[in-house]
């Protein structure tokens, strides 16, 4: 793999399982990004922000910003976990209506049920 080009799925998994340093994590995320795959880019993201990356941190807050805006359950998820962050009740409520406006009716269910184990 040369410079910051996306890894192929084999090579993903024995980059994140061998450890990567923070640039080098951020850079491979960025590529991803880049390609509008946000999903592949958060276990980069993940492990440069274990690293204290505040860029990286800040880019999975950007990720946190799109799955709210799609209504978009899984990624919201994913990047909590990699921020080691749960996202508060009023978030998954206001996940929950813009799934709905997008008819996301799974992630529409899905929200107010976490928006509700959350507000206990």
């Amino acid at each position: 793999m040369a410079g910051n080009e996306i890894p192929d799925p084999l090579a993903r998994r024995h980059l994140l399982e061998a450890g990567l340093d923070s640039a080098k994590a951020l850079a491979i995320a960025q590529a991803y990004l880049k390609e509008d795959r946000e999903v592949e880019a958060i276990d980069f993201l993940a492990a440069a922000a274990a690293d204290s990356s505040d860029e990286a941190r800040e880019l999975l807050c950007k990720i946190q910003a799109t799955a709210l805006e799609r209504g978009d359950v899984f990624l919201m998820r994913a990047a909590s976990a990699a921020l080691v962050e749960e996202p508060s009740s009023e978030t998954w409520h206001a996940l929950a209506e813009a799934a709905s406006r997008a008819g996301r009716l799974q992630d529409v269910e899905t929200a107010q049920r976490l928006a509700t184990v959350h507000a206990e």
